[in-house]
This record gives structure tokens, C-alpha cells and sequence, in this order.
């Protein structure tokens, strides 16, 4: 420590020619600090001389030995530099991690909350240190800052903005889920924070489709999303959730919202508590967003025209974000009354609407594949459509790499391929292996010719 007194002192001298007062100023000095620059100058020499030193050496006790000094500063220049903070938390959590009692454990941890507020205050990014602070709770207090980082986490994500990581969105499902598990709040809780979740994540997905390694992270959040949620994502358990509520009030609207958004979202449509919610939100509130859950409630019984008619309307008016499903289900409409080509428009649609769903050309695929009888004039008993099926299957992987997505493609292409005429078949009709073709009748897509 003397050693590095008499380094720091060089380091005064030398740095007594500056306008210490313009730098200071920048800081966001107090009042106190400015008038006394010789005690602030010297804390922020000796802070990154230890700093420094554990830098290269890894030994905590330069961090130690940096405590009064970085407490010094953050008191009275809290805009010294970002590196304050990220020096601070590891400094805190050395002392943490040394602290003699419980008394002195929660203090320290008091104030390295307390960092992260003073951070916030002056370099802002409420949401991202909001849900750093909650991390910092959960992983120092475990059970027993249980009803403190839960609520940190739901304020995180309240605040929201660009500035929250998504990876933090995990971390909130599964908080929640701790927070009900404990009895700290209804199941409902869990349903409802994963609708929020949902959205966000799925925001962040069709914003980063273009970056496919971004995407690809993106998914794995999802994923982790989902997998928490699972234990409460069946229709049974939905049901569970939500049947006494819709009973004891099944004219509330926001509740109808809730329970109509979230089965529709885990396709529990076949459930009879659906389709009494779904009436009775269209009654109470007929809208674009209601017609598309009357539409989905009639495509579930079977009701294809009224299906039709209800999406029909839906999409002129659902919200961006549920443009997909709107037109997805309208495509499910039209492919129920076998009017194959509006259900291709339809299923096109929904792939505009969201670029990183390969469903809606998995869906194409099918209407494909049911088509050899329109497509007799290809010279091979109509199996051309089984190309162009394949063809929306390879593209449907292209654009969504998720596991599910890629399994049930890999599935489907191995069926269809099974169908591609043979050699002999393909020569008789004067097709070659690799050359363009287009399929006939309504389809009418170019083509590459593939032999089994």
C-alpha cells in the first residue's frame, strides 16, 4: 500500500498543471468535492492504481484496499466514469462475501442496490439495472429476497424499453413462478407474466430476423420461456386456472381477454370454456381482435364459412402483432373448404406478417401435397406437387431454424420425397433429373424435377 502512496503522490504532482475544477465539473462533482479537489483528485488516483493492480494480479485485496476510495467518489463524483459502477459491484461483492455478520452482510448489499440507483440517476437505462439490481437479489439472498427480486423483475419489465435483455425475461417467468409457488399470489399470475414475456420475446424476434445469430438467441429465451411455463401450459391446467373466475364473473371483459389471448395462444380452442369466453367478449366487445377469436372459435367446431367470416374481418383490423395468427387461421379457414389457392394467399400473408414463422409454408406444403389430382397433367399421376411441397419445406426451415420447426420439416420432406416418381417414371415422361418444370393446374409454381 505504501508503494502505491508514493505512485499515486507522482501521479498528483504530475497532474497538478490540469485543470483539475473542468474535469471535476464533468464528473458531476457536489459542491463539497469541488472544494475540496485535493482529497477527491487523490481518491481517484489511489482507486485506479488498486484497481489496476487487481487487474493483473487477481488478488481481492486491491479491491478491498479500493473500498474507501471508490465510496469516496461515487459520493461525491457519481459521473467519474461507467467503470465506477462495474468496478464498484465487484468490490461490494468482495466485502460481501467477507463480511463478519449478517448485520454487515445486508448493509453491503443495501449499498450495492443502492449503487445501482445512483448508476440509473445518472447514466439512466432504468429497465436493464432495474433487472440487474433484481439478479443481484436473487442470487445474494435466494429464497429469502424472494418477494424483493420479484418485484424488481415485474418493475423491469414494466419499464421496459430496448434497454431490458431479453435473456432477463427468462429470469422474470421463472421468479414469478417461484413467487406463486410460495404462495405469494394466484396461479392466474403466472399465466399472465408469460403473456407479457411472450410478446416481448416474439417482439424481439421479428426486430432481429435479419441477424440470424441474434434470432437464434432469441429463440433459446423463448424456449427458456416456455419450458417454465410448461407445468401450467396444458388446457387442463388452463382451464383449471381460469374456470371458477369466468364463473364468479363471466361478463368481465379484461378477464374474457385473458382467458380468449391465452387459449388461443396454447390452442386449447377445442375447450368449452373457450368457446363460452369467446361469445361472450364478442358480445360485450365486438372488434377486429374479437372477431378473430369467434373466427378461431368456429374454425375449432368445424364451422369453416363462419370461420372465414369472422378472420375475414379480423384482418382488417387485429394489432401488427396479431396479423400472423389472424391470417394463419384464415389460411386453417379456407383449407377446411378446400379452396386451396385462398388458402395459400392466406398463409402468404401470415409469413408477411411474421418473418421468422415457418408454419405458414409448412401449411403450404400440405395444400401441395393434397393436390396431385389437380396436377395429372405433369405426366407423372400428378406426384410434380410433391416437389413444390418440398420446395416450402426447405424454405420454411430457411426462415425458422427452431427445433420444432426443423423436425416437423425434416418429417414432412421425408414423406413427400417418398412420393417423387421414379427414374424410369420421370424418363417416359420426358423429365430429367435437375431440370426446371412447373406444376399445372392451380398451383402452377417452377420447380426443379427430383427422382427417388
Amino acid at each position: 500500500m505504501k508503494a502505491i502512496r508514493t505512485m499515486v503522490a507522482g501521479l498528483l504532482l504530475a497532474a497538478a498543471a490540469m485543470p483539475a475544477s473542468a474535469q471535476m465539473e464533468k464528473w458531476g462533482c457536489s459542491e463539497a468535492a469541488l472544494n475540496d479537489q485535493q482529497t477527491m483528485m487523490e481518491a481517484v488516483s489511489l482507486y485506479q492504481e488498486n484497481v489496476k493492480q487487481y487487474k493483473a494480479t487477481k488478488d481481492e485485496r486491491y479491491l478491498t484496499e479500493a473500498y474507501p476510495q471508490w465510496k469516496t467518489i461515487i459520493g461525491g463524483c457519481p459521473r467519474q466514469s461507467k467503470n465506477l459502477y462495474i468496478n464498484g459491484a465487484n468490490i461490494l461483492k468482495v466485502k460481501i462475501a467477507k463480511a463478519a455478520d449478517k448485520a454487515e452482510r445486508d448493509a453491503l448489499i443495501a449499498e450495492l442496490l443502492a449503487m445501482y440507483d445512483t448508476r440509473i440517476a445518472q447514466y439512466g437505462e432504468a429497465a436493464k439495472y432495474t433487472a440487474k439490481k433484481a439478479n443481484e437479489v436473487e442470487e445474494l439472498l435466494k429464497e429469502e429476497g424472494l418477494q424483493q427480486y420479484y418485484a424488481l423483475y415485474a418493475e423491469a419489465v414494466k419499464i421496459g424499453g430496448d434497454d431490458l435483455e431479453a435473456a432477463y425475461l427468462v429470469k422474470y417467468m421463472e421468479a414469478t413462478i417461484n413467487y406463486v409457488r410460495a404462495g405469494y399470489a394466484e396461479p392466474t399470475l403466472v399465466v399472465d407474466n408469460y403473456d407479457v414475456a411472450s410478446d416481448l420475446l416474439e417482439g424481439e424476434l421479428q426486430k432481429n430476423a435479419g441477424d440470424s445469430t441474434k434470432a437464434a438467441t432469441i429463440r433459446g429465451y423463448i424456449a427458456g420461456v416456455e419450458a417454465a411455463f410448461s407445468p401450467y401450459a396444458s388446457c387442463d391446467q388452463l382451464v383449471e386456472i381460469y374456470g371458477k373466475k369466468f364463473e364468479a364473473d363471466p361478463e368481465n371483459v379484461e378477464l374474457l381477454k385473458k382467458i380468449t389471448g391465452i387459449m388461443m395462444r396454447k390452442r386449447c380452442t377445442e375447450q368449452p370454456l373457450f368457446f363460452s369466453a369467446t361469445e361472450n367478449l364478442y358480445r360485450l366487445e365486438p372488434s377486429p381482435a374479437t372477431a378473430m377469436r369467434m373466427g378461431q372459435m368456429c374454425l375449432s367446431k368445424k364451422q369453416y364459412s363462419e370461420a372465414v367470416k369472422y378472420l375475414s374481418d379480423a384482418v382488417k383490423g387485429v394489432s401488427d402483432k396479431d396479423k400472423y395468427i389472424a391470417y394463419l387461421y384464415l389460411g386453417h379457414a379456407y383449407n377446411g373448404m378446400k379452396s386451396y389457392s385462398a388458402a395459400r394467399t392466406a398463409y402468404n400473408n401470415a409469413a408477411a406478417a411474421d418473418v421468422t414463422k415457418g408454419e405458414p409454408y409448412r401449411m403450404i406444403a400440405s395444400l401441395y401435397a393434397a393436390s396431385a389430382s389437380s396436377a395429372t397433367e405433369d405426366n407423372v399421376s400428378g406426384r410434380s406437387v410433391y416437389w413444390a411441397a418440398v420446395d416450402m419445406l426447405t424454405r420454411a426451415k430457411q426462415v425458422d431454424p427452431s427445433e420444432e420447426n426443423i423436425e416437423a420439416c425434416n418429417k414432412a420432406i421425408s414423406a413427400y420425397a417418398a412420393h417423387f416418381p421414379t427414374k424410369t417414371d420421370a424418363f417416359m415422361a420426358g423429365l430429367e433429373n435437375g431440370k426446371s418444370f412447373t406444376v399445372p393446374g392451380w398451383i402452377g409454381m417452377s420447380t426443379t424435377v427430383r427422382t427417388r
